[in-house]
């Protein structure tokens, strides 16, 4: 049987994937701002690698205006423009053959309706991209994971044993699924996620993002009046007790600083942590406050060798995300990647 593994986000990119926001009943007054936030990120991702916008049958032309030339536009059915999550997650084997696995969605625990569309835009893009398709009836969500592409992966509990994604699913089912699929051998479970972040349940994407083997950055708010202030500490401390799938002891990144900004129902976090790895830089969420480059700057010490991009995502992180949580990479074929590592 041929071994498939998620390569990790930095490896070498085909491109990346994104969906294009249309539903003024999900956005309400901010639906201006965000798709031009949107078309931002993508022409910030762009000047790295090539960026499909997938817009919903009828807003093609809608998706071209804002996001330019540099940017290539498809039609297929969608729900909603959180493609982290609902699009499919991309294997490579030993070989460099590509794979795409097609977890099930239901918008993060049936909070949004109607979903039937994103949870089968996995299967059509593969199709539109002609790479194989691996189904799962597990639930998933992109932004629930990170891992290094040597065996690895690091999760929250908050989110992947929330009863509203697989209730049938024991935890030690979910990770035997996770290592079936993704091809890693040690999963590394963080208590928490985000104690605002009560649209994903808790995602890793918003805490702690491998950034090479062994190391790890993560959220560690300085302000002790910080909802997460003590929770964050308390991952920190799961990960300083561990080791990767290697036996390597962790290398933490800390990243301080957090970021408020004023929007529709109040003070809204954008998370610096929720940022996208492209080939040659990384495009960040800002909020354009002083923190902004501070937060940067740590970041670019984590990635370094590639450019550093800060992107206003105020409204993004209105609708309960960031960067990372609105796109998908497309791993380049042919990539030669070594077999996981046994857990050590």
């Amino acid at each position: 049987m041929t071994e498939f593994r998620m390569p990790a986000e930095w490896s070498a990119h085909e491109g990346c994937l994104m969906a294009w926001p249309t539903r003024l009943e999900l956005w309400g007054s901010v639906l201006a701002e965000v798709k031009e936030e949107y078309a931002q990120v993508a022409r910030a991702i762009a000047a790295f690698e090539p960026v499909t916008m997938v817009a919903p049958p009828g807003f093609g032309d809608d998706a071209r205006a804002l996001c330019g030339e540099a940017v290539t536009v498809i039609e297929l059915p969608l729900d909603d423009s959180w493609f982290r999550d609902s699009a499919p997650l991309f294997v490579l084997d030993g070989d460099g053959n590509r794979a795409g696995v097609d977890f099930r969605f239901n918008a993060w625990g049936g909070k949004h309706h109607p979903y039937d569309a994103d949870d089968r835009v996995s299967a059509l893009l593969l199709e539109h991209l002609g790479v194989d398709r691996m189904a799962s009836d597990m639930i998933l969500e992109g932004g629930a994971i990170t891992v290094d592409g040597e065996g690895t992966l690091i999760t929250t509990e908050q989110c992947l044993l929330h009863p509203n994604r697989n209730p049938g699913m024991t935890r030690d089912e979910i990770e035997g699924e996770l290592k079936a699929r993704l091809g890693v051998t040690k999963v590394v479970w963080l208590p928490y996620g985000g104690l605002l972040d009560t649209e994903t349940d808790g995602h890793v994407d918003g805490v702690c993002a491998f950034a090479a083997p062994g190391t790890v950055v993560v959220s560690l708010p300085d302000d002790p009046a910080h909802p997460d202030h003590a929770r964050m500490r308390a991952n920190r401390a799961v990960l300083e007790a561990t080791t990767d799938a290697r036996g390597r002891r962790l290398e933490i990144i800390e990243v301080p600083q957090t970021a408020f900004v004023d929007m529709v129902d109040g003070e809204i976090e954008v998370s610096y942590l929720n940022y996208y790895v492209a080939n040659g830089g990384v495009v960040v969420p800002v909020a354009g406050v002083p923190q902004d480059e501070a937060a940067l700057a740590v970041i670019a010490t984590a990635y370094p060798g590639r450019k550093v991009v800060g992107v206003r995502a105020p409204a993004i992180a209105f609708g309960g995300g960031g960067v990372h949580c609105i796109t998908q990479q497309v791993p380049a074929a042919d990539q030669r990647v070594s077999a996981p590592h046994p857990a050590v």
